[in-house]
Formats: C-alpha cells, structure tokens, sequence
C-alpha cells in the first residue's frame, strides 16, 4: 500500500509562505485506481511532486510521511529514492514539453529508463522501447523511436511521456492529467493499456486530472481537493450519483454537453483563494451557495459520512440556516449576430509540407505533407470545430492560417481573410492582418515567456497592434483580461513559472483576446482547465461570440466542448477533412466509418442536473 499520512507541503514565495497541502491523508492499494480531482492550483499536481520528492527549490515537506509498504520515502537517501523513483513508483507529468529533454531522441530517453530499473540492455532494451512506443499509439515506432521532442505532436508527446513511465513496469503509476493533450480514440487506447497493467501486475493508480469523464470510466474511489485540503471522499459511483460537498455539486453542474447548448454554463463564482493567507473558516465558504454564518470561522473537519465516504463540511457536522443570498439572475444572452453571406475566412485547398533531413543516399521521401488539401469556410459569429486523432494536421491547418509556419515549411493554397489572401500578405499589411487573428497555443507554458511577467506578456500585443492605446487604458484592458479569465489582478506581477498549468492556460487567452480580434485560432484551449475553469472561458468564448461577432477556429478532442460550442464540424484524418457538416448531423448521425470510431470512443459521464 501506498500511504500519505498528514503530508504537509510549505512553499517559499514573494507574497508569503504559501501553504499548499494541509494535512492531507489517503491510501493506494495495489490494483486500485484513486482519482484526485479539483480545481487548477487546489494543490494536486504539488501532492504527485512530494509523493516523488521531486518539490521544487522553494518547497519542501513541512510535516507527515509517504509509506510504500510501511517504509517512509520521505527519510530515504536519494540514492535509494532513485531506485523507487521509476522503478516502484513512476509519474506521467503534466506538461510534456517540459518534461521531455529537448536535446536527447525519445527513444534514448525510454531506453534510459528501461535500462535504469530493469535487466534490458542495448539492442534488447531498444526493442522494448519500440514495443512501447507502439502500445501507446505512435505510429510507425521504427522511425519515431529517433525523432527528437520537437517534432512530435503535443498529443505523440504525451505518448512518450506515458511510454516512459510504463516501460519499467512500475508497482504504482501516478498519472498527473495523463490524457490531457490526447484524442479521444489514443485516450481510449491508454486508459485500456493502465486497465490491463492493473490486471496483470495489480498496477495502483493514482490518477490526477480534471476530465470527470475518465475519473467515472476509471476510478474506484474519489478523493476532490479544494484550496490545499481533501474535501470529500467516495467511491466513484457513489460521488458521481449523489455528491455530498457543495463543491462538488456544482462541479458537476458545470460539465459542457448538447443539452446545455445556447444555455450559459454553471460555473463557480470567484476563484481559488490564495494558499499564503491564513483561514478561520471553511476555505470554499466565499463561493459556497449553501454558506452558514458560522462557516466564515469554524474550520470544517473530514467526518465520516458512511463506508468509505467522508466530507469536509459543516453542513453535516453542525447544520444551521443558509445565508440569505441575492437570487441568481440569468444574464440575458446578447441576440446572435445576423449571419453573413460571405465568409470570414475561406481556406482553398490548403497543403503545409515539411521536408525531412534525411541522409543523402536515402532513397525515401524527403518531406511529409502534414495538410494535404483541405477547404473550408468560417463565417463571422460562427465556431467550426476541427477534430480528429493526435498527429492529423489540426494544429498545422490553424498555425498555417495565422501565419506562423512560413519558415518552416511549405505551403500552398489559399486562406482569404475577407477576401485577402493571407499568404500573401508582407510588412504592415500582415502585422494589421495579426491585429484581426489571433492563436491560443495548445501547451500554454512553451507559449508563454519565462522571463516577463504576466503583465508584459498581455502588455506585448497592445504596444505592437493597438498603438493608439496610451499606458493608462493598456493597464485597464490588463485588468479586465484577468477579471474575465477567472484571474486574480495579483497575476499581474507574478511569473508563468509561479502558475499551475490550468491558470497559464488562462494567461494565453487572455493574451488572445488582448488584441480584440475578430477570429481567434483555438487550439485546444480548454484542455488544460478544470471544469470549473472551463465553464467560465467557454461562457466567456460564447459572450464574446455574440456581442462582437467573433468567429473561432476551434481544435479540440473535447467532444463534449464541441457539442456545446460548435455551429459546424470537420473531421480530420492523415491531413484531410474526411466528414464535414452542421454540429448536430455530425455528431448524431456521422456518415465516415473514422467518425464513427471517434465518437465511439468519446467517454461519457451521465449527470443528474438540478
């Protein structure tokens, strides 16, 4: 058994010490699959990192022990930690542009892996790297096991990721948002990899993320965190029927799906409180719908509430009268905009080749046509949503568009923005064309630069393409940005590193949307976001949608997005649109047999909504 017995986790930083586990207790048995879920910076991914004592410089562990089979890895030298540390207990992180090392080929980084905590060596663990990339879905292992980072897809670097932590057959995976950057069928085929693991070597998982959807395919228990503590405990069936905390209800209730389309999602007013300040009370109480007047000083407790089941809440422990609150008033939603005859933009037969280094009596191809031949139309106001598998061309088509891929390779084609062919745009044309595009990357942390503060970094885009704005109005846009990201104005002055992966999230869309352009490239802005998080960007997108008329290219796997946001669709497969048409006839009644495959794949989670 793996046990976390009153862990706690103290960081240093430049508001104060920030306290970001307190007092947290759980146990993974061998076979099991507890899932840790809660809102971005709550302090899962900071509890993966003490389990593998892998805090960051100004972290350490301030109080309690990890136990693997009765042995406190918090005492260990490092030198035994090693040998735990990818061999016993192995972790998918998050963030795989980060993780992976930029100058080493991915198969040499499986193979260091294999070869540091099993008997494989040389040809025989090279072998074993191959079989891997294969069982985690890269497509031709042979020839990817040499490639380097930077030329796979965010989803193929996942992948490896996942690759690496398997490969050395570990007795416990902690898997921080594992699925995140992948398709819905490569998810699939992942979560059915871990699910046969755990039945061959009774594999314990510890599963962090933020999709509810593979927490109810996959988890056997539930443990929610909110603000540094675990507030509610269950078994998964039990929480998804009949939440206890009200956290948890309304997390639930903020889930995306067809039925709440045209509708405004419930998202969870304000935000996660910083872990630097001292509580008195219930730490959810601000945003609480069924707050107590003695919630605001006597700190809940973790009581039992049945077998396995426990919550942190004074509603079971000490009842009284729910404050007296304003009635919520629906925000009337803006009419939609009159749809235009001619398009926004209209992409002609768009192909994007790279050329590939290769040695010079190598006889193969010498480029791979990422895009080949694509057309579509997007009209102002309306969102057409680009699926399809990890490694299809989703990302190449949009970075292709907003113009970010002429050095790197070979385009053809055309993408008219009203009637202007932006291909073949130069200088001041194309820096006003930007002005009217902008692009939400899909790893928020490669996009974001480490060495400017957040308000540089939406500062950037105002000084370049709103010159007329003078200092004064360039901080009031800064501060509204964040109010409308779900930010607190503090972010300002802090840096990306200081963000968790959800909240950097937010820092890119807010820089997107500095600009106020007329059509934004989405690529997979929502994946990194809790659903909280996600409820309030995608009421954002929708509000932004019909009061200004945007239109957004949206890239995602998410299909439960695509059926809440979506006007249109196109189904990409190996660099062509394969299925293409209105959101609704799609997704009910896909005439492709690879949509059909994608759709089937998609994991559901069925939701009493109030």
């Amino acid at each position: 058994m793996l046990e976390i017995d009153d862990l706690q986790v103290e960081l240093d930083a430049d508001a104060g010490l920030v306290r970001a586990i307190a007092g947290m207790r759980l146990a993974l048995s061998r076979g099991e699959t507890f899932a840790l879920v809660g809102e971005s910076g709550c302090g899962k991914s900071m509890t993966a990192l003490a389990l593998m004592r892998l805090l960051p410089e100004n972290g350490r562990v301030a109080g309690g022990a990890v136990r693997l089979d009765g042995q406190d890895l918090l005492v260990l030298p490092e030198g035994r930690m090693r040998d735990v540390r990818g061999g016993r207990i192995a972790m998918i992180f998050q963030e795989p542009s980060t993780s992976l090392n930029p100058v080493m080929r991915v198969g040499d980084q499986i193979v260091e892996a294999i070869e540091a905590h099993t008997v494989l060596r040389g040809k025989a663990a090279r072998a074993k790297a191959i079989d891997w990339l294969a069982r985690v879905g890269i497509p031709e292992p042979q020839r990817r096991i040499d490639d380097y980072p930077f030329r796979l897809s965010g989803g193929q670097k996942q992948r490896v990721m996942i690759a690496i932590a398997l490969a050395a057959e570990p007795d416990y995976l902690i898997a921080d948002e594992p699925t995140t950057a992948l398709d819905v069928t490569i998810q699939a085929q992942i979560l059915d990899l871990i699910r046969d693991l755990q039945r061959e070597r009774q594999l314990g998982v510890l599963l962090i993320t933020h999709d509810l959807a593979v927490v109810g395919g996959m988890a056997h228990r539930v443990a929610l965190m909110y603000a540094g503590q675990i507030i509610e405990v269950a078994p998964a069936a039990e929480f998804f029927a009949a939440p206890r905390h009200p956290y948890a209800r309304l997390l639930l209730q903020a889930l995306p799906d067809a039925a709440r389309r045209g509708q405004p999602l419930a998202a969870i007013a304000g935000t996660v409180p910083p872990l630097w300040q001292a509580f008195d009370g219930c730490r959810f109480a601000p945003r609480c719908d069924k707050a107590m007047a003695h919630c605001a000083g006597t700190p809940p407790a973790l009581t039992d509430e049945g077998p396995q089941r426990q919550v942190r809440c004074l509603l079971y422990s000490q009842p009284g009268d729910a404050l007296p609150r304003a009635p919520a008033v629906a925000r009337a939603l803006p009419p939609l905009p009159p749809v235009q005859s001619e398009p926004l933009l209209d992409v002609r037969d768009l192909r994007v080749r790279f050329m590939l280094r290769t040695p010079l009596l190598h006889r193969g191809p010498r480029h791979f046509d990422a895009v080949d031949g694509i057309a579509f139309q997007l009209r102002a106001g309306r969102t057409l949503a680009l699926v399809g598998e990890s490694g299809c061309g989703k990302t190449t088509s949009g970075k292709a568009i907003a113009q970010l891929l002429r050095r790197q390779a070979r385009i053809s084609g055309q993408a008219l923005f009203e009637g202007c062919d932006l291909f073949k745009l130069q200088g001041q044309a194309l820096l006003q064309a930007r002005r009217h595009l902008q692009i939400i990357f899909q790893d928020p942390f490669a996009s974001l630069n480490p060495r400017m503060r957040v308000a540089d970094v939406l500062e950037e885009g105002l000084i370049a393409l709103r010159p007329e704005l003078d200092a004064g109005q360039r901080l009031a846009r800064l501060r509204a940005l964040v109010d409308q990201v779900g930010l607190r104005r503090d972010a300002l002055q802090r840096w990306p590193h200081e963000f968790s992966g959800g909240q950097r999230q937010r820092i890119a869309i807010a820089r997107a949307l500095a600009v106020e352009p007329r059509l934004i490239v989405c690529d997979e802005p929502t994946s990194a976001l809790d659903v909280s998080v996600q409820a309030q960007i995608l009421n954002l997108l929708r509000e932004l949608q019909r009061e200004q008329g945007l239109a957004y290219l949206f890239i995602t796997h998410n299909i439960g997005v695509v059926e809440y946001i979506a006007d249109d669709i196109a189904v990409m497969q190996a660099g062509r649109i394969v299925e293409r048409g209105a959101c609704a006839e799609v997704l009910g009644q896909p005439r492709e047999g690879f949509t059909k495959d994608l759709l089937a794949a998609v994991p559901r989670l069925l939701v009493a909504r109030s």
